[in-house]
């Protein structure tokens, strides 16, 4: 068999363990987060299992679009060097989409921790402690010899 058909069949075996396994990772490790970022068990995971088949659409359609080589391979040599370039390009991917959906998911956690937040009472009036200059600088003279009280009798002198 042609070299180019075994690195298209690697690469599509490959390929695809990658991304199932990071799939169940991220759906398995994730839904504690998204638990907190939701604030409700049902929602997040829903949201769990709709980022998974998102997930596995856009990878594995990458994987199919991409699957494609017009090198030409004449050895095993050149198969392994393709092969490993176009999986570093499926693991890129699979990074770039996990570091998006968490950017986002700790974008709307944050606003939500935010609309959650007790507002004051009342405004403040005047200005707020930390924004008030800082006192000046109080010199204390130095310590003189002061009389006795006029009621104590001076000290006796030997």
């Amino acid at each position: 068999m042609d070299p180019k058909v075994w690195m298209y069949l690697l690469y599509l075996a490959v390929s695809v363990g990658l991304t199932v396994w990071v799939a169940t990772t991220l759906s398995r490790n994730g839904r504690v987060f998204l638990e907190d970022v939701f604030d409700d068990e049902r929602l997040a995971n829903a949201v769990n299992q709709l980022l998974v088949m998102g997930f596995y659409l856009l990878n594995l359609g990458y994987v199919t679009v991409t699957m494609r080589s017009g090198a030409t391979i004449a050895d095993a040599s050149q198969a392994l060097e393709t092969l490993s370039r176009k999986i570093g390009w499926v693991l890129l991917v699979l990074g770039v989409l996990h570091f998006c959906n968490v950017f986002f998911l700790g974008r709307y956690r944050r606003g939500r921790m935010r609309m959650q937040q007790v507002a004051p009472p009342l405004p403040p009036v005047g200005p707020l402690p930390h924004m008030m200059p800082p006192p000046p600088p109080q010199h204390m003279p130095p310590p003189q010899h002061m009389p006795p009280p006029p009621h104590m009798p001076p000290p006796a002198q030997a």
